[in-house]
């Protein structure tokens, strides 16, 4: 494995300057990112009406248990169309960032546009096992095309840029129900999530390749490339089922804090007196608040990154995010009045939530570019197909308790397992991205 050199720190003056091709990729990247975002929250914000409409058609009653169930499959089907999404990580090694790039937008947008066609819950649930495995590709490519293209002394803040774009995605999902959704329907807010087709465009016209990967490419011996294999070999193997865990972990707490938050709501309103229409405003709100809460706490932790460690800002996340799943689900949720209280906890949950801007600066730290598209993928898709499990008995715990707040809020054991596991990560700060 390559030996890596500390990274010379530099004032904020002295920073290496962006050039266009840079500028430009990071914008497509984080377009894709965005819309990602966008696409991914739409279904949780429309699960309820879509579900009530079609679940009729499928042979079933419409009862609030057979909705909580029917909506916890769905969501398991899409993320284990997430978890498949690890093929994307070795064409990227293979072919390039920008091209699989675009290919992974390309195939989201297209399967969430025709989820608006849908006649009964198993289409529903097929095109967005397909849109899944678009959606769960981008990541891993955009986090690995920012940390080769940008330089050393801008690479830590650029993770944090980046994964801002997936919570202002949430929020223009919620933007776009507050308008679209309400006034016409959940299928109007599924072809608004055809419109990313515009940016793989995009991406493919004007963004270039990295130079990091291009070199690597010129120095590639000419032999066949088997990047999964060395990854799960006994140089990396230690630190990629390290990562396939904490990620799983943090997946969990974001269908814990962010996908359950609007049903939380709606549940909320309701029961304070808000009509149908009202409910659905006030958890578009909410989201909104809880994607500003969340971009936040993406743009502060590069620099506490850099200032006490990857491990230890993990920790300091984990924590928060145990103690606000904890506050919001397991106790605002069951107050007589709980919608402010719930509302002001969705607030640490989202800053907490920013635990996602690590993953984009630590991963790449930690694999060498022959084989670092891989190894994101392979971590991301791992962490979501536990995350489909977890989905999938929250539901059933759900359907047997006949409440929402305790099961989300069990989720949190998650978090303090994960403060065992931190230890057993490299600490890569101050550290050169590995060539």
């Amino acid at each position: 494995m390559t030996s890596l050199t500390q990274a010379v720190p530099r004032s904020a003056d002295s920073r290496t300057r962006l050039n266009r091709s840079q500028i430009v990729g990071f914008w497509g990247a984080w377009a894709g990112w965005t819309l990602d975002g966008m696409d991914s929250f739409i279904y949780a914000l429309v699960l309820a009406p879509a579900l009530t409409e079609l679940l009729p058609h499928s042979g079933y009653a419409v009862t609030p248990g057979n909705i909580g169930l029917a909506g916890s499959i769905l969501f398991a089907l899409f993320l284990i169309g997430w978890g498949l999404s690890f093929i994307w990580g070795p064409l990227a090694d293979r072919f390039g960032r920008t091209r699989v790039l675009a290919g992974t937008i390309l195939m989201f947008a297209v399967f969430t546009g025709l989820a608006a066609t849908a006649h009964n819950v198993w289409e529903l649930g097929i095109y967005r096992f397909l849109a899944g495995i678009g959606i769960g590709g981008e990541w891993a490519l955009a986090g690995t095309y920012v940390a080769e293209s940008w330089p050393e002394d801008r690479r830590a803040m650029g993770a944090g840029y980046l994964q801002t774009g997936y919570y202002t995605g949430f929020f223009l999902a919620a933007a776009l129900n507050y308008t679209i959704g309400v006034h016409y329907g959940w299928r109007a807010m599924f072809l608004t999530g055809a419109l990313p087709v515009v940016v793989s465009i995009l991406i493919l016209l004007r963004v270039k390749e990295p130079a990091k990967w291009q070199h690597a490419q010129a120095k590639a011996v000419p032999v066949r490339n088997r990047p999964l294999r060395e990854i799960l070999g006994p140089a990396y193997r230690r630190r990629t089922w390290t990562a396939c865990a904490l990620l799983a972990i943090a997946i969990i707490g974001l269908w814990a804090g962010s996908v359950y938050e609007p049903s939380a709501v709606i549940q909320l309103a309701t029961q304070s007196g808000a009509d149908k229409t009202g409910a659905i405003r006030i958890a578009s709100l909410s989201t909104g608040l809880l994607s500003i809460a969340t971009i936040i706490g993406c743009l502060a932790l590069p620099p506490l990154a850099d200032r006490i460690g990857r491990r230890r800002t993990l920790a300091v996340y984990f924590v928060g995010m145990a103690i606000s799943i904890v506050g919001s689900f397991g106790w605002a949720y069951y107050l007589p009045n709980g919608l402010v209280p719930f509302m002001g906890w969705l607030v640490l949950l989202g800053f907490f939530g920013g635990n996602f801007a690590l993953f984009s600066l630590w991963l790449p730290e930690q694999f060498e570019t022959r084989v670092r598209a891989t190894a994101f993928a392979f971590c991301t898709s791992f962490g979501r197909f536990i995350g489909a499990g977890v989905n999938f008995l929250l539901g059933a715990a759900v359907l047997h308790m006949h409440t929402l707040g305790i099961p989300v809020a069990l989720t949190a054991i998650a978090f303090v397992v994960g403060l065992f596991i931190i230890p057993f990560a490299p600490e890569t700060k101050g550290d050169l991205l590995p060539h």
